[in-house]
């Protein structure tokens, strides 16, 4: 009689389960720390507001800043896949554009999508910062993620010698981080009421200015 045959162990729907409580609690979590600020917002309420015991969301993030982190993963990204945003197939696309005034209007449709998304989340963090040291350590970490991603755009340029004649990488680099930068958007769309259409063509128009001979 030959031996019993095991059964391989198919976790799928666990796996999913948790991929849903994830989401719930970033959900919630969104929702609280733009509504009540995150220095006010607590992981208790967070996992009353998803319906998740506190120990889950614990074990799921670890820390209250866990969970806002994972938030703005998602508003930058706009899903939970874990494919950061550099790598993203539209930002690859982007980066690999000919003609560097292309290449800078499809950055502008990107940031202004990006920002569309996270800039509620972010403003909280900003002003969350300058109280509570764990949001201005995650502001610290957002700050040099951007910076490293934007530079990228930066050294595109300045390889194929697309730059104008007085604009090196660094510079142009520290002028994509201001342009595209989340405080900038919220001046014109929120406290001057522009359009996120307008802010886009503004965009575009400014990094060309700015970039290109």
């Amino acid at each position: 009689m030959g031996k019993p045959v095991k059964r391989r162990y198919d976790n799928t729907r666990r796996q999913a389960q948790v991929r849903a409580t994830r989401a719930e609690v970033v959900a919630a979590g969104r929702q609280l720390f733009v509504e009540r600020g995150y220095p006010a917002t607590t992981v208790e309420a967070i996992a009353e507001a998803s319906a998740t015991p506190p120990a889950t969301v614990y074990r799921l993030f670890g820390s209250k800043r866990g969970i806002l982190s994972a938030v703005l993963d998602v508003a930058f990204v706009g899903d939970d896949e874990p494919v950061p945003f550099g790598e993203r197939p539209a930002v690859r696309a982007a980066l690999g554009e000919r003609d560097p005034a292309r290449l800078l209007d499809l950055f502008a449709h990107l940031a202004r999508e990006l920002l569309d998304r996270s800039a509620p989340v972010q403003h909280v963090l900003r002003t969350a910062a300058v109280v509570d040291p764990e949001a201005a350590a995650q502001l610290e970490t957002t700050n040099r993620q951007r910076l490293e991603g934007q530079s990228r755009i930066a050294g595109v340029l300045a390889d194929r010698g697309a730059l104008a004649e007085d604009v090196d990488q660094r510079r142009a680099a520290d002028l994509i981080y201001l342009l595209m930068s989340p405080e900038v958007h919220r001046i014109l769309t929120v406290e001057r009421g522009w359009s996120p259409e307008a802010y886009e063509r503004w965009l575009a128009t400014s990094l060309r200015a700015s970039l290109l001979p």
